[in-house]
């Protein structure tokens, strides 16, 4: 979809403890989760005695060449694959965050956000700290060097207890890797295994933001990192710490309504399970009468899925996504109306003509590229459009690593559900209830979600109150 029209997760993060190949790992760990963030990625790996970087602007497949590889060869690394929220995107701001400090070298890789990140800011530049990026990820490194405490373990433990907000991360030094999520548990982290091979002393540990990552490289999941725990694998085995007091979890819902990969295993759910669950509940809750069901490729294809199963109404691909769009293009001089969105998508006539089509998608967030489906679908001939969401209306912005707009920018914070209706151009429109997406996604199973984004509440104190103030209903 659009840049603009679709929500995007902050990034992605991967780490190897004990491969000759790390590097390597760490390169197809990234690609697995290049879905988590497109503007740069970057890997610092370790030979046992000093760090090496690469990072760059771009795509993981064109920034790591097999030259680069070769130069970056080690036995630990830790990567990132970045989408920015908080900092601007530029080479600058690309991750892992790499320094020499008085607890050694080390470089750090951050998924999420942090909310009391300018108060922590503000009180350090005014201690004499100066700052090279303006990430929130870099507040953590200065924490850690400020810190009392004598060893790195310890020191990272005190840090993360003075960050509020969310954050699965890992860190590397040159002989240990570290893992850990905030007491919340906003952002999946997975921890897996690979069995050792002749030759090699010990199994080869492994995280990553989604378990796709351990497929694509041979890795047997074992488990979540949990809330709050500190994971630090080094010559000495893996050791586990509980560096702050549980909380209420405040799992992120829209992992597994949108973000994550249905391939993946996240919060310990299957992530496939949750998209068709969502979509079978939404056809109880909303169905319609119609003749075909049609998802908005790629995202809304699982939920259409259980939408026609539950229904009996049959899928089809009534649009079809290309996926070879860069990011220039150029414009033909007469103006093409819905340009942008028909560079994506493109409507299949002979499945939509004199049609009543139930379309599925995710979420609506501005309003403005689904009005441009909508229309797209009608002049392919449909003789209705039916508009089902798989969660409900998305009223408030997110500050826990999701680049969500502000208040003012959501369609559905500011217009009732028959006004959004009216400004899309469908025929009906319908959303997924709070309850039924809760039920859908295993609320209270395996975890329990954090659900701001649709109710306004969230579950920390620090929130900008200048983009949740409600305005005036947008104009179609």
């Amino acid at each position: 979809m659009l840049p603009s029209e679709k929500f995007h997760d902050e990034c992605g993060v991967v780490a190897i403890y004990s491969n000759p190949e790390a590097e390597k790992l760490a390169y197809l760990g990234l690609h697995a989760l290049q879905h988590r963030g497109q503007e740069s990625a970057g890997i610092v790996t370790s030979n046992g005695m000093t760090l090496n970087m690469h990072k760059a602007m771009g795509l993981v497949a064109d920034i790591f060449t097999e030259e680069e590889l070769a130069k970056l060869h080690g036995t630990l690394a830790i990567g990132h694959t970045r989408y920015s929220t908080a900092g601007d995107s530029s080479l600058l701001n690309a991750q892992p965050i790499m320094v020499q400090s008085n607890k050694g070298m080390m470089a750090l890789a951050h998924n999420g956000n942090l909310v009391n990140a300018s108060e922590l800011r503000g009180r350090m530049e005014s201690q004499g700290s100066i700052f090279q990026t303006t990430s929130d990820t870099e507040i953590i490194v200065h924490l850690i060097a400020f810190s009392k405490e004598q060893t790195l373990p310890e020191a990272m433990a005190d840090a993360l207890r003075r960050v509020e907000g969310a954050f699965s991360l890992v860190m590397i030094s040159p002989d240990r890797i570290f893992a850990a999520r905030d007491p919340r548990g906003f952002r999946p982290l997975a921890m897996g295994r690979i069995s050792a091979q002749p030759g090699q002393k010990q199994d080869t540990i492994v995280f990553a933001s989604e378990t796709c990552a351990f497929d694509l490289i041979g890795a047997t999941y074992e488990r979540e990192v949990k809330p709050g725990e500190l994971i630090v694998v080094g010559p000495e085995g893996v050791t586990s710490r509980f560096y702050a007091t549980p909380m209420a979890q405040s799992s992120c819902i829209f992992e597994h309504v949108y973000f994550s990969r249905p391939d993946s295993r996240v919060f310990g759910r299957a992530v496939q399970e949750s998209r068709e669950n969502l979509g079978c509940q939404l056809a109880r809750e909303a169905p319609a009468d119609a003749d075909i069901v049609v998802p908005v490729p790629d995202s809304g294809v699982t939920a259409a899925m259980g939408y026609a199963a539950e229904s009996g109404i049959p899928l089809r691909f009534g649009l079809i996504r290309n996926h070879y769009v860069g990011r220039t293009f150029i414009e033909p001089r007469q103006a093409v109306r819905d340009f942008g969105v028909k560079l994506k998508l493109n409507p299949v006539r002979s499945l939509l003509e004199g049609k009543r089509v139930v379309l599925i998608d995710d979420s609506i967030v501005r309003g403005t590229t689904s009005r441009k489906i909508v229309r797209m679908i009608r002049s392919a001939g449909a003789k209705e459009v039916h508009m089902r969401i798989s969660c409900p209306p998305t009223v408030s912005p997110c500050f826990y690593g999701v680049d969500t707009p502000s208040k003012k920018e959501l369609i559905a914070a500011n217009n009732t559900v028959e006004q959004i209706r009216e400004f899309i151009g469908a025929d009906s429109l319908s959303y997924l209830s709070l309850e039924g997406m809760k039920k859908a996604c295993g609320d209270g199973e395996k975890t329990t979600y954090c659900t701001a984004c649709y109710t306004g509440k969230y579950p920390t104190n620090w929130v900008d109150v200048e983009e949740i103030l409600p305005v005036t209903a947008v104009k179609s």
